[in-house]
C-alpha cells in the first residue's frame, strides 16, 4: 500500500459496522454536551466543565492507541499522526470552552460547534486509518493463499501436492475466519453479497481443486482432467480478485489499477447494469423534469430510455419467452418510446417559458411516460415470472441427465454420453436464461449480485460434470477419476438448490406482489396526497439508531452553527424584522433539521418513517422557498467578490434539493433498503443545511457590509414540527406530516 495522506477524507463514507459502533460513544457525548450548552442554565458551570474534561481525556486515551498503530505500520504513519494531533487540539479546545461557561450565560456556540465537529472529523479520520491495517492484514492472508495456489499448480508429483495442500488448508482457514469478519462488518448489502459470494466459491471449489489435481497427477496426459483443473484455478482466484476488489473499496489511496479489470466490469454489470436500475434511473429523471428543464434534458431522457430498451432485448431474444409475453414486452417498448418522443417535443416547444407553468399539458406528458414506464415493467416481471415457473421441470430434467451421465460414464458408453452431454448443455442455457432475466427484475443489489454470481458459477462449473466424465470413459478402472466425478456433480447439485433459492426469494421480493411495486410521488409541493391504504407506522430500533447516529449529530452540528449565525445577527442587527423572510426561514428549517436529527436518536414529534420521509419532504420545499427569497435580495447586492461567493453557495440549493427529493420518492421493498434510504434522506437533508447555513452566513455578511434592507416579498411558511415539538412556523405540525403520502413501498424496517 502506498503511504496515506488526509488529503481524501472529506469524500469518503464509514463502510463497516465497527466503525460505526466505535464512533457511537463519542457521537452521544458530543450530542449531550452541546444540547446542555445550548440551553441556558440546563446545568451549572462546574458540571459543563467536567463533561468537557472528560471528552479530552477520552480523546486522549483513544489517540494514543491511533499513534501506537502509527509507529507499528509506516503505510499509514502520516496521516494517522495528522488526525491524532487534530483529535488532540479539538479535545483541548472542547475542555477549554467549557472551563470558561459562566452559570447563567451562554458563551460562543459558534465555537464549540466547530470544535466539535472538528474532534468527530478527526476521530473518524483515525478509524478509517486503523482500518486500513485490517484491510492489509486481509489482503496478505489472500496473497498467501494465491501463492499456495500457485505452488499447487506447479507440482508434479504426490508428495510435494500433499505438503502444498496441507498448508494451503490451513492458510484457506485464516482467509476464511478474516473475510467473514469482514462480510460480517460491512455496511453496504452489495459488497457483502459480493463477498460472500467469492467465499462461498472458494470453499466449494476446495474439494474440487483437490480431486482434479490428483487425477491429472495421475493421468498426466489427460486433457479433460487438466481442464477440470484449470478451470477450479481460474475460479478460485477470480474468487480471490473479487475479495481483492471489495475490500480496498472505499480504502484510501486504493491503487485501482492493481484491481483486476474483469472484477471493474462485473462490479458495473451486476449492479449498476440491471433492468431494475435502468427503470429507476428513468424515472427519477422524469420526476426531476417536473421541475427542471435545461439543454440537456433530450439527451439525458433518450439515453435513459435506450439503457432501458437495450435490456428488454434480453427477454425478447430468449428462446425460452413466450410469444404473447416478446409481443407485449415489444408493444410497451413501442409506447414508451412514442410518449418520451412526444415529451420531448413539448420541451422543446417550452424552452422559452420559465419552468413548467407556460405549458399545462407537460404534466399529463410526464404521467404518461410514467405509466408506460410501469406497464414495459410489468410485463417484463410478467415474462420472468413465466419463466420461473417452468425451472423445477428444467432442473429435475438437469439432476436426471447428470446421473445418467454419471452411469454412462460407468459403463463406457461415450455415444450414450455424447447424447446426454447435448441435451444437458441445453438445459444449463435454460437455466441460465431464467437467472439472467431474474437478476433483471430483482429489487435488492443483494439477489442481484447473487443472481449474477450463480449464472457465472453455473456456467462455468456445470459444463465441467461433461469433462469429468470423459475422463472417467477414457480411464474406466481409475478410482480417482470417478471420485473426480462426484464432486463435480455434487457442485452441480449446490448450484441448481442455489437457483431454486434465489428464484423464490426474487419471486417473493419483486414479482409475486406486484401492485405494491408501483411507483408513486410524493405530493406535490403545496399539496397533500393521501395512499389508497394506510402506511404501517414503523420506528427505528436502537441498531438502527446507531448506524445513523454520525449522520444525525453531524446534522445537528450544521443546526447549531446556523442558529448561532442567525442569532448573532439578531442581536448586532437592528434591520432584522420581525417578518423578515430570510431569518423566519432559515430558522424553521433549522428546527425541521432538528426533529430529524432527533429522530435519530428515537426521540421528538417524528415517529416513524414515514414521519421523517414526509418532513423531509416540507424541508425540501422550505429550501425551495428560501433560495426565491435569497435570490431576490442577491439582486441588491453590489457586484463584487461578496455577491460572487454569494451567488456560488445559492446556486448549489437546487441541486442539493433535487438529491433529497430524489431520496424521498426512491422506491423501497423490505426492511434493509427502507434503512437504506432512511440513512440516504439524514445525509440529504445534512448536505442542503450545510449548504443553507452557507448561504445565510454570506447573506448576513452582504446585508451588513451594504447596509441592505431584507424583502418579505415570498409569503406563506414552510411545514414541520420544530424542536419544541410545535408545528413550526405555518399550518403544518405532526397532523399534516402523518397525512403526507410518501411512496406505498415504505412500510417495514
Amino acid at each position: 500500500m502506498a503511504a496515506v495522506g488526509t488529503s481524501n477524507f472529506d469524500c469518503l463514507e464509514i463502510k463497516t459496522r465497527s466503525i460505526e459502533q466505535t464512533l457511537l460513544p463519542l457521537i452521544k457525548q458530543i450530542s449531550s454536551l452541546v444540547e446542555t450548552h445550548g440551553s441556558a442554565g440546563a446545568l451549572r458551570s462546574s458540571a459543563v466543565a467536567r463533561v468537557g474534561q472528560a471528552v479530552n481525556v477520552a480523546v486522549d486515551r483513544f489517540v494514543t492507541v491511533g499513534e501506537t498503530i502509527a509507529d507499528d505500520y509506516v503505510e499509514v504513519r502520516q496521516g494517522m499522526y495528522e488526525a491524532c494531533k487534530e483529535a488532540r487540539q479539538a479535545g483541548s479546545a472542547i475542555e477549554r470552552i467549557c472551563e470558561e461557561v459562566e452559570e447563567d450565560v451562554i458563551s460562543d456556540r459558534t465555537t464549540l460547534v466547530r470544535a466539535a465537529r472538528c474532534l468527530l472529523s478527526a476521530i473518524t479520520r483515525v478509524l478509517l486509518l486503523a482500518d486500513i491495517v485490517v484491510v492489509k492484514q486481509l489482503l496478505l492472508a489472500k496473497d498467501k493463499v494465491q501463492r499456495s495456489l500457485d505452488k499447487l499448480e506447479s507440482v508434479n508429483n504426490f508428495t510435494e501436492f500433499v505438503k502444498a495442500f496441507s498448508q494451503f488448508g490451513s492458510e484457506m482457514v485464516e482467509l476464511a475466519h478474516l473475510t467473514g469478519d469482514r462480510q460480517n462488518d460491512l455496511k453496504d448489502e452489495r459488497r457483502r453479497a459480493q463477498m460472500a459470494a467469492a467465499r462461498q466459491v472458494l470453499e466449494r471449489s476446495t474439494m474440487m481443486l483437490l480431486t482434479s489435481s490428483k487425477t491429472t497427477l495421475r493421468h498426466p496426459e489427460s486433457t479433460t482432467a487438466r481442464e477440470n483443473r484449470d478451470t477450479v484455478f481460474c475460479q478460485m482466484r477470480r474468487a480471490m480478485d473479487l475479495i481483492h476488489f471489495v475490500v480496498k473499496d472505499g480504502v484510501l489511496n486504493t491503487a485501482e489499477s492493481s484491481v483486476p479489470m474483469s472484477q471493474k466490469e462485473m462490479d458495473s454489470d451486476t449492479e449498476r447494469g440491471t433492468l431494475y436500475s435502468c427503470m429507476r434511473t428513468l424515472q427519477h429523471m422524469l420526476e426531476m423534469s417536473r421541475v427542471t428543464l435545461d439543454g440537456s434534458c433530450h439527451e439525458t431522457l433518450s439515453g435513459a430510455l435506450d439503457a432501458v430498451l437495450e435490456r428488454t432485448q434480453d427477454f425478447t431474444d430468449s428462446a425460452y419467452t413466450s410469444h404473447e409475453h416478446r409481443q407485449a414486452i415489444l408493444d410497451c417498448s413501442d409506447r414508451i418510446r412514442g410518449e418520451l418522443d412526444h415529451l420531448l417535443g413539448l420541451y422543446a416547444n417550452i424552452m422559452g417559458y420559465d419552468g413548467d407553468g407556460g405549458c399545462p399539458e407537460l404534466e399529463s406528458c410526464i404521467s404518461a411516460v410514467l405509466n408506460a414506464a410501469k406497464e414495459l415493467s410489468k410485463n417484463l416481471a410478467s415474462a420472468a415470472l413465466q419463466q420461473a415457473q417452468e425451472l423445477p421441470t428444467v432442473t429435475k430434467q438437469g439432476q436426471d441427465l447428470v446421473s445418467s451421465m454419471r452411469e454412462q460414464a460407468l459403463l463406457d458408453q461415450p455415444d450414450h454420453l455424447h447424447h446426454s452431454s447435448m441435451a444437458f448443455h441445453d438445459s444449463i442455457d435454460h437455466i441460465l436464461e431464467v437467472c439472467k432475466l431474474l437478476r433483471h427484475v430483482a429489487a435488492s443489489e443483494s439477489l442481484q449480485v447473487s443472481a449474477r454470481f450463480i449464472e457465472i458459477n453455473l456456467r462455468v462449473y456445470g459444463p465441467q460434470v461433461i469433462t469429468a466424465a470423459k475422463t472417467v470413459v477414457g480411464y474406466p478402472g481409475s478410482k480417482i477419476a470417478q471420485e473426480n466425478l462426484e464432486v463435480f456433480t455434487d457442485m452441480y447439485q449446490w448450484l441448481v438448490s442455489d437457483v431454486t433459492t434465489i428464484v423464490k426469494d426474487v419471486l417473493d421480493g419483486t414479482i409475486v406482489k406486484p401492485e405494491k411495486q408501483v411507483y408513486m410521488s410524493l405530493p406535490r409541493p403545496g399539496k397533500h396526497g393521501t395512499t389508497t391504504k394506510p402506511l404501517k407506522a414503523v420506528r427505528l430500533d436502537s441498531e438502527e439508531q446507531a448506524k445513523i447516529a454520525k449522520s444525525g449529530l453531524e446534522m445537528k452540528l450544521a443546526t447549531s452553527e446556523m442558529d448561532a449565525e442567525t442569532d448573532k445577527w439578531q442581536e448586532s442587527t437592528a434591520q432584522m424584522e420581525e417578518n423578515n423572510d430570510i431569518v423566519k426561514r432559515a430558522k424553521n428549517m433549522s428546527s425541521m433539521a432538528f426533529s430529524m436529527y432527533q429522530f435519530t436518536k428515537g426521540e421528538g414529534e417524528l415517529k416513524t418513517t414515514q414521519d421523517l420521509f414526509t418532513q423531509a419532504e416540507y424541508f425540501a420545499e422550505e429550501a425551495n422557498r428560501l433560495y426565491k427569497v435569497i435570490r431576490q435580495f442577491s439582486y441588491q447586492v453590489p457586484g463584487g467578490n461578496n455577491k460572487k461567493e454569494l451567488l456560488e453557495h445559492l446556486d448549489k440549493v437546487p441541486t442539493f434539493v433535487q438529491r433529497l427529493q430524489f431520496s424521498v420518492k426512491d422506491h423501497t421493498v423490505g426492511k434493509a433498503a427502507t434503512f437504506t434510504k432512511v440513512d440516504n434522506v439524514i445525509q440529504e437533508t445534512k448536505n442542503l443545511m450545510n449548504v443553507i447555513s452557507k448561504v445565510v452566513t454570506t447573506c448576513f455578511e452582504c446585508a451588513t457590509k451594504y447596509k441592505l434592507e431584507f424583502n418579505s416579498g415570498c409569503g406563506g411558511s414552510g411545514r414541520g414540527v420544530g424542536s419544541g415539538g410545535e408545528a413550526s412556523s405555518g399550518s403544518g405540525g405532526m397532523g399534516d406530516i402523518k397525512g403526507g403520502g410518501a411512496t406505498g413501498s415504505d412500510q417495514s424496517l
